[in-house]
């Protein structure tokens, strides 16, 4: 059986991108399919600036959001990063296998640090980093396959690289993962700018679907959102961005039955779209948010999904943590 890792950051709430682009596939198919790790990745939000209680508050709610969408604890493990020290003890090791010049070229780093220099903020060690952090993540148990959007695949690719140069100079200790995108909606965009991705932790909010928004809510942000010029209803990612992303949303609303170029065929009007996108987020979101109501009202269980998943990814990691020590030349522990 493959053995997979996925994560979210806790820098928001999460969005119908997270559930589009990542939880559905992990709900759906990847528990069924693998041995599946899924996980809160704290760390990552400590980056930029960030407030310590939100991102403690963000970060059980996404746990519990998880379980609602369907995660089931007897399939796969669900853990929070901070919660298995074996992340942050690989990740030195991975920073000292990278150069300077591979984390300057990841994209986020590029587009992050020159939002925060543009707003006179400044730029943390951390997000330069982060990428070692992220591979430690999905090296430290073994990973095979990587569910991602296609925003974190050039990470990935990196884990490669330097599970590859670690094999290389230190002897075999890590496995070489892959990236598996979702068939459709990998990268649902903000209803209000297509050209942007529907992020967790943008300031203009009316363009992103919150999975925890309420049903009005949700149609209002779909009814108001920005189509293009000229009425015919077709899918051209160029073209047509605000279209074309109504339209791979409806796709993945309605689990990839039927194409986002063939489901257009079927509307006439933009009005038409955008009702029948509204009607589908809302019934698909509507069992999420019920769940997550229940879930709330029974922090102990989530507590203890918590706690044994943290267990089991710990016991996964630490032995080949431990090996990736003595193989770098580090003196094991006397006793």
């Amino acid at each position: 059986m493959a053995r997979i890792f996925s994560g979210i950051k806790p820098t928001g709430h999460l969005t119908l991108g997270n559930y589009l682009g990542a939880i559905q596939r992990w709900v759906e198919v990847d528990q069924h399919r693998a041995e599946a790790l899924f996980c809160v990745v704290d760390l990552h939000a400590l980056t930029v600036e960030h407030d310590p209680a939100r991102v403690r508050r963000l970060s059980r709610q996404a746990a519990t959001l998880f379980l609602a969408a369907g995660l089931r604890p007897d399939l796969c493990t669900l853990f929070v990063q901070s919660h298995v020290d074996e992340h942050t003890r690989l990740a030195y090791l991975l920073e000292c296998t990278a150069t300077d010049g591979e984390m300057r070229r990841m994209i986020q780093y590029k587009e992050k640090s020159a939002r925060e220099r543009a707003t006179g903020g400044s730029v943390r060690l951390s997000l330069l980093t982060y990428p070692a952090l992220m591979a430690a993540d999905i090296l430290a148990y073994g990973a095979d396959e990587v569910p991602v959007g296609d925003d974190q695949a050039q990470h990935v690719e990196l884990t490669r690289d330097l599970a590859v140069r670690f094999n290389q100079r230190y002897g075999a200790t890590f496995t070489v993962p892959r990236a598996v995108l979702p068939p459709v909606a990998a990268r649902v965009m903000d209803l209000q700018d297509p050209a942007s991705k529907m992020g967790k932790s943008h300031a203009e909010t009316s363009g992103i679907v919150y999975l925890l928004d309420e049903a009005d809510v949700v149609r209002k942000k779909i009814m108001r959102a920005v189509t293009d010029s000229g009425s015919e209803v077709r899918y051209d990612r160029e073209a047509q961005p605000g279209v074309a992303n109504l339209l791979e949303i409806l796709a993945a609303c309605r689990g990839g039955e039927g194409k986002p170029e063939e489901l257009a065929a079927g509307y006439s009007s933009y009005g038409a779209l955008k009702r029948d996108v509204a009607d589908a987020v809302v019934e698909l979101l509507r069992p999420l948010r019920e769940r997550h109501a229940e879930l709330c009202a029974d922090p102990e269980y989530v507590d203890e999904v918590l706690r044994a998943g943290a267990e089991r990814a710990r016991a996964l990691a630490r032995p080949r943590v431990d090996t990736a020590y003595r193989a770098i030349g580090l003196l094991p522990p006397v006793g």
